[in-house]
């Protein structure tokens, strides 16, 4: 059976299969099947008794089938699919344990007394905790039970207050570590290190106009966003920025001597001595860092003792601990990976590891934390793994009846303007992401898109600067991951709209969710339609 044929059936099929409720997986696996018997072995739809003469049955272990399935227990066997379980099993310690509690208390000591402030604090600790584990689903319910009960209490607008939970709860898949990244590093083979490079500036950019369009509309119209009535004794704006610099001066104090620490081992040890000529020095660890990092040390405990005093100092501790955890497990994670140290996989194991220790250290861990936290972690992972081995079964028997190559051809070959073929690529994933889950569609869509954005001319990708042709597979993975964020707010089946309605008071229905979401949809599209102008934005950390 030709390709053509064979696409217009998956593409019927899966719409059918989906829009009578059968699950991904298991759709997918039905028409894995399907695709490979109509190219492979046809005869068994007409006369099934042929079982056995043909190029599927006819010899067990060769051919088309064995080349699946060796395809699919190579992606299963990745040793970077292990980070998965681990991204998750952190995100469910940080959201059983107190620590984002405290964060929170924290961030919003700060803010409180700016105009928006709490949805501001909402978004940033979006963003820590999207850099600590990347789990969209995890944010957004802990983000429902911390801040939006707060917001309503101080009359914020509803539409505002579950709209900036929603939005900010989901930049998990676009800062790192983030998992959509992770899967489409392992079905594309791109480097994983370097996409997540890649996507600091988009995702940390994306943010930053959440914030911004939180900021201007609370300008706009104050009465979405009232300030809480000042306490007795709070301190003032100036008092507060005081207490302010001197945690900061604490956290200098504090991280330059721990580098200072580790530098003198590396140098009592031999370790920074005779690296050789082409062998790189050892970041913040060789011996004529010590000078500077012991000026930095002294510069800190000036400024705490003799600039802002012990007293002011006392007070800027209190009010800002609850920030050293979170940015200790992002340096655990990060950290090892562009120090070099680990790869995604023992990153993700000492993240998880570090959030178990920081919660033992807070007398908060327990059997009961760590059972429930792997309980919901088999979940999740089961979840994922089905849908993997499903939709990797149905990318790769299409692929191997030439689909890719057919499509790519076709949608080449009819000339279309570059920049269209992108938008149509655009639409149709932003359409696909209110259908499906992003699983399915990086296993299944990306397969089919990425060869064929390969093959666009790339001096026509973009309209400022010109992309280099060594990195469409990384541009096209980051805008990949913009499109899937705009598709957990995507309605009619929004997964964040769900997860926030899973926690939300009662009178919060999910009309009203998804409502709050349109304007920051928009916000969302305006990240995307920058990628697309600007590609080389995604190269400039690389």
């Amino acid at each position: 059976m030709d390709v053509g044929t064979i696409s217009i059936v998956l593409v019927v099929a899966m719409c059918m299969l989906l829009a009578i409720g059968v699950p991904l997986a298991f759709a997918s696996f039905f028409l894995a099947v399907l695709v490979m018997v109509m190219k492979f072995e046809p005869a068994l739809l007409l006369d099934p008794f042929t079982f056995g003469e043909g190029l599927l049955t006819g010899k067990a272990g060769t051919g088309p089938l064995y080349i699946l399935t060796q395809k699919v227990f190579g992606l299963l066997t990745d040793y970077v699919m292990i980070s998965v379980p681990l991204f998750i099993f952190m995100a469910a310690l940080l959201e059983r344990s107190g620590i984002a509690k405290e964060m929170y208390k924290a961030l919003d000591y700060w803010l409180s007394s700016v105009r928006g402030g709490v949805a501001i604090v909402t978004s940033l600790m979006a963003v820590i905790m999207a850099a600590m584990s990347g789990i969209v689903g995890g944010e957004v319910v802990l983000l429902g039970l911390i801040a939006l009960p707060q917001m309503l209490k101080l009359g914020y607008n509803q539409e505002l207050a579950v709209g900036t939970i929603c939005a900010s709860g989901t930049l998990g898949t676009m800062i790192p570590p983030s998992i959509v990244l992770i899967m489409y590093g392992l079905i594309t083979e791109t480097s994983i290190k370097a996409l997540f490079t890649a996507a600091f500036l988009p995702g940390f950019m994306l943010a930053s106009f959440i914030i911004l369009y939180i900021v201007i509309r609370t300008q706009l119209h104050p009465e979405h966003a009232p300030l809480p009535d000042p306490k007795p004794g709070d301190p003032t704006g100036r008092q507060k920025m005081g207490m302010f610099g001197a945690f900061l001066s604490i956290l200098l104090a504090g991280v330059s001597a721990l580098l200072l620490l580790r530098v003198l081992f590396f140098t009592v040890t031999g370790q920074n001595a005779n690296l050789g000529e082409t062998a790189d020095p050892i970041a913040l660890g060789m011996s004529w860092h010590i000078p500077y990092l012991a000026g930095f040390v002294a510069l800190g405990l000036f400024l705490v003792y003799v600039v802002f005093g012990r007293e002011r100092s006392a007070l800027g501790w209190k009010h800002g601990k609850g920030l050293v955890p979170p940015f200790t497990v992002i340096s655990v994670v990060l950290g090892s990976i562009y120090g070099g140290i680990t790869g995604i996989t023992e990153a993700a194991g000492m993240g998880a590891f570090a959030v178990f220790v920081i919660a033992l250290l807070r007398g908060e861990a327990s059997i009961g934390l760590l059972w429930d936290s792997m309980m919901r972690t088999m979940k999740s992972t089961g979840t994922i793994l089905w849908v993997t081995i499903g939709a990797a079964a149905l990318a790769g028997s299409y692929t191997l009846s030439g689909g890719p190559r057919y499509i790519a051809d076709m949608i080449v070959g009819s000339e279309m303007p570059t920049m269209v073929i992108l938008l149509t690529m655009m639409v149709i994933l932003l359409f696909m992401g209110a259908f499906m889950d992003w699983v399915g569609i990086v296993l299944l869509i990306i397969p089919v898109f990425l060869p064929i954005v390969q093959r666009l001319p790339i001096e026509e990708i973009g309209f400022i600067g010109q992309l280099d042709p060594n990195m469409v597979s990384i541009w096209f993975g980051v805008l990949f991951c913009m499109n899937m964020q705009v598709s957990f707010l995507s309605p009619p089946f929004g997964p964040a709209a769900f997860y926030l309605k899973s926690v939300a008071p009662d009178h919060i229905s999910l009309t009203d969710i998804f409502k709050g979401f349109l304007p920051f949809i928009g916000v969302q599209v305006l990240a995307i339609s920058i990628l697309l102008i600007w590609p080389n934005i995604v190269t400039i950390l690389l």
